[in-house]
């Protein structure tokens, strides 16, 4: 449904795991076919398409481009959808494009001068642009003009290329990374959240539909309450265990049908795949729950220190089930009761919440 993102398509752990929100080429064929095509369809974000349908109506009233949209939250939340949801509001072709793809200021400066007048330039993961091509963008986008530097050294001249009005559209996974000169230069900026359980089940349902799966209400909420407040994920699981509805029942996907099918895929009620369980049994049962370092946690679970940095860690902190300190990572009580395991007498906890060192 509303997934997006295609840049983060990158090789690592997470673009191959089921739970993973980066996008592989399976995922990208099917979102194309399921994704919304204007606002109205757009499932989540209330406030977000509220604001944004704002700017668009307005500048179709003006007879003018819409201001430069930055879009910025996590992969598979919606971002590359939503650009596509601009340009078809405002009538005018996309262009899609990636920061990681321009890595000189000509790369820029090519795709800028082909722009039509209104065109949507979309750029993705903007933050890993290069910095020449960054400076070219700031005056493009203020000014509608660059300076391309033609020759070498003492003799380089600058000639002024004119460009018709375009509207931009900003993603970036880390909106900490953009620099201030460019995140001003939006005139409407945007922060996706993760989704809600009964948003999920919409999605769910939506793309069942389009799919011509047979789901019911139970099976939605199954799927929907495992897929980690992304669509993407949702219809990634959605996928999976229609496959399963189809080779070991009638087809129909209910909520026992749902819940065998992501036993088989091991995927849990929470959303933790193997990873993520691995990681918190090694924390409860090889360290007492911590502090331990990650490098060591690494070690244990026998992954790559970054791995479980940048793969497994972001989930289980948002899900209040690891802790990051600065003696190292603590599992939260929530952990020791998803995995059913008794704290040992030296994690019990004070009445304040905390966990209590000297076990009293």
């Amino acid at each position: 449904m509303n997934w997006d993102d295609t840049a983060d398509t990158a090789d690592t752990p997470a673009a191959e795991r089921l739970v993973g929100s980066a996008a592989d080429r399976e995922d990208q064929a099917v979102e194309a076919a399921l994704r919304p095509k204007d606002l109205g369809e757009f499932i989540g974000q209330e406030k977000v398409r509220e604001q944004l349908d704002l700017v668009l109506r307005a500048a179709r009233a003006r007879g003018a481009t819409a201001d430069h949209v930055l879009l910025s939250g996590a992969p598979g939340l919606g971002k590359t959808t939503l650009s596509m949801i601009i340009a078809a509001e405002m009538g005018a072709p996309i262009r899609i494009t990636s920061g990681p793809a321009i890595q000189h200021a000509g790369d820029l400066a090519a795709i800028l001068s082909s722009l039509q007048e209104g065109e949507v330039l979309f750029l993705d993961e903007i933050h890993r642009m290069s910095r020449p091509a960054e400076e070219m963008l700031y005056m493009a986008m203020e000014d509608f003009r660059v300076d391309v530097i033609v020759g070498k050294g003492p003799g380089a001249t600058a000639i002024p290329l004119e460009l018709p009005p375009f509207t931009l559209v900003g993603a970036t996974t880390r909106a900490g990374l953009l620099p201030p000169p460019l995140r001003d230069r939006f005139g409407f900026t945007a922060h996706m959240e993760f989704y809600e359980p009964r948003e999920l089940e919409r999605v769910v349902h939506r793309s069942a539909q389009l799919l011509d799966v047979g789901i019911d209400t139970d099976g939605a909420a199954e799927i929907a309450g495992r897929s980690r407040g992304t669509p993407r994920i949702a219809n990634r699981l959605l996928r999976r265990v229609r496959d399963y509805a189809q080779v070991k029942a009638d087809g129909a996907i209910t909520r026992d049908i749902a819940a065998a099918a992501l036993a088989v895929y091991e995927v849990d009620a929470r959303g933790l795949d193997r990873l993520d369980r691995a990681v918190l049994e090694a924390l409860l049962k090889l360290f007492a729950g911590g502090p331990v370092g990650l490098s060591t946690l690494a070690v244990a679970v026998g992954e790559e220190r970054e791995t479980v940095e940048e793969v497994a860690e972001p989930f289980l902190v948002r899900e209040g089930l690891l802790a990051r300190t600065p003696r190292g990572r603590v599992a939260t009580p929530a952990a020791w009761t998803h995995l059913g395991l008794t704290p040992p007498g030296s994690a019990a906890t004070s009445g304040n919440g905390q966990p209590d060192l000297f076990g009293t």
